[in-house]
């Protein structure tokens, strides 16, 4: 019975707390722009390469 307590306890602490940090929407466009310039990069060190 005290670990039901316990974790009842928990859940409604959790659901007090607001929910907080960034924006999905903001990590995944910071995400996403990161993941874009390692490519601009790639392609650019090894745009004028040839093929061994």
């Amino acid at each position: 019975m005290l670990i039901n307590q316990t974790a009842l306890a928990l859940v409604q602490a959790a659901e007090e707390h607001s929910e907080g940090g960034l924006n999905p929407w903001v990590v995944g466009g910071g995400t996403l722009a990161i993941l874009l310039l390692l490519l601009v990069g790639l392609l650019a060190f090894a745009g004028g390469r040839e093929h061994s």
